[in-house]
């Protein structure tokens, strides 16, 4: 049997890493099965009771699209502020020497470990990440990188991550191969599983030979195209030691997915900024967030919860949940409001960028399932307060909701009504007022996108020389597709995930391509 005595108390519990129903037996099955049910359930109840009243209530109905259009425009200009404030501190953090700020903190004794899973990605992209790390401002001996690997991308990917070690092995405190084995029980193929086994093998191999504390290790968990701005160590340094509770705190950067933004087609560049755009919002409301993608938290901290979950899709943003549950409630998500940089989706061809769109947001979508696991577990951990239970489900069930129903919402409450209304309500001035007054309303929420457009071409690098100035008209146009990237790579990815879920269609890891640039 394993030793669980270093876990906190609840992390011990048999059922505390459950991914999903088929795992539990009895009523806790039943249970979690119910919650697996719930969003797609509620969704499509959503949707299909829109067309029913606009077929048999469209008096209703009409009054409904008026006050939902006016509820969009106030949720876009709260979004628009949240985005523009935090673009002003995200500049303001760029521009500060973080270096000369932690000068008056004793930080020697810590070190940064820095875990880059990794499948069949180029070379290329490896090295720029590598590379980001040696011109960091802060000490490479102070470094601890873990090139993790996946024993199921065959001979290739290894010998690819030895030559990494042996290009950039001396430049680093420690450098250390990982090589994650593809038949282990109870996993799912992916970053989740290829990162609880890349910590548990750095502890192995390199901190307790070296009697490296647990609590001077300052973890970072990265996607492997993550290439981070030169300050981050030192940002991240600060807020470590300002905190209330640095040991019970997540550190979120902000990703700008413009390492290859301007070789990306139009669509993946309004995918990418809109995703930075949610982080941005997330960032002013950390109470509400969960961290994303790449994150950095301390090693002692994932020790006491026996590292993240091996069986689950979402598992950047389960790591937080984890944490959060095993202590308590008792865990912050901090906001560094300093970036780094990731590759938008891209594919040789128009279609293979569509598909891929598609298949990352339905898998980012299919974080869901922390839904059904936070429910499941708050009937469980009755010491985290009830009011903190309740506003973390509402806040984390309304958010998976919305993001499926409301574009689609926005999509056909115009004019649905209008075509499926009775005779009556087509006889009314109601009927003929109603599309120009949603038209209306939703132009004045377009109005936001002006300001994602001047926000997003002060966060996109320099122009190549080898691109026209002409494609800064073209980047500043390519916002009007924002209403159907809403519905068609948004809403509906997600709605695919969420019905799978509720039919117990699990999904698996899918790893996002990523082309040479």
């Amino acid at each position: 049997m394993d030793d669980k005595s270093h876990l906190l108390p609840y992390a011990r519990r048999a059922d505390f890493k459950v991914a999903r129903a088929t795992e539990l037996t009895g009523k806790d099955r039943r249970f979690f099965r119910f919650l697996e049910i719930v969003p797609g359930a509620f969704a499509w109840l959503t949707l299909i009771g829109i067309i029913l009243a606009s077929i048999y209530a469209p008096f209703f109905a009409a009054y409904f699209i008026i006050a939902f259009s006016i509820y969009w425009v106030l949720k876009t200009i709260f979004m628009s502020f949240h985005v523009r404030y935090n673009w002003k501190r995200l500049k303001h953090h760029m521009e500060l020497d973080w270096g000369k700020l932690i000068e008056r903190f004793s930080y020697d004794h810590f070190h940064h470990l820095v875990i880059f899973p990794f499948y069949k990605e180029p070379r290329e992209v490896l090295e720029g990440t590598l590379q980001g790390l040696v011109e960091s401002k802060y000490d490479p001996k102070k470094l601890i990188v873990v090139l993790a690997a996946e024993e199921r991308a065959g001979k290739e990917a290894s010998d690819l991550a030895s030559d990494m070690e042996a290009k950039f092995g001396s430049k680093f405190g420690h450098f250390l191969v990982t090589v994650h084995p593809d038949d282990i029980a109870g996993e799912i193929a992916g970053k989740g599983s290829n990162t609880h086994y890349a910590l548990h093998k750095v502890r192995e191999i390199i901190l307790d030979p070296n009697n490296i504390s647990y609590k001077d290790i300052l973890t970072s968990i990265f996607d492997i195209d993550t290439v981070i701005y030169p300050d981050y160590f030192n940002c991240l340094i600060w807020y470590f030691m300002t905190v209330e509770r640095p040991y019970k705190s997540a550190f979120q950067p902000v990703p700008l997915f413009t390492n290859n933004l301007w070789e990306a087609t139009a669509l993946s560049r309004v995918m990418a900024m809109s995703s930075t755009f949610w982080q941005m919002i997330m960032q002013e409301r950390p109470d509400k967030a969960a961290t994303f993608s790449s994150h950095s938290v301390s090693y002692q901290a994932l020790y006491e919860i026996g590292y993240g979950q091996a069986n689950v899709v979402s598992e950047d943003s389960r790591i937080f949940w984890n944490l959060l549950l095993a202590n308590n409630g008792e865990f912050d998500v901090v906001s560094l409001s300093y970036p780094i940089a990731m590759d938008a989706t891209t594919a040789p061809t128009a279609w293979g960028t569509v598909q891929n769109i598609y298949r990352q947001h339905r898998r980012w979508t299919y974080g869901v399932e922390n839904w059904c696991y936070l429910m499941y577990h708050f009937s469980k951990n009755k010491t985290i307060p009830l009011r903190k239970r309740w506003a973390i489900a509402l806040v984390q069930g309304e958010g998976y909701w919305s993001l499926v129903t409301n574009p689609i919402m926005l999509f056909i409450l115009g004019w649905a009504p209008i075509f499926l209304g009775t005779r009556e309500f087509h006889e009314t001035v109601l009927s003929y007022e109603l599309p120009i007054m949603v038209r209306n309303l939703l132009i004045i929420a377009m109005g936001g996108l002006v300001v994602s457009s001047i926000i997003a071409l002060s966060l996109t690098p320099p122009r190549p020389s080898h691109h026209s100035r002409f494609k800064y008209i073209v980047m500043a146009l390519q916002w009007i597709m924002v209403p159907l990237t809403m519905v068609f790579f948004s809403a509906i990815p997600g709605l695919d995930a969420q019905t799978r879920l509720m039919f117990g269609r699990y999904m698996g890891f899918w790893v996002t391509p990523k082309r040479e640039k």
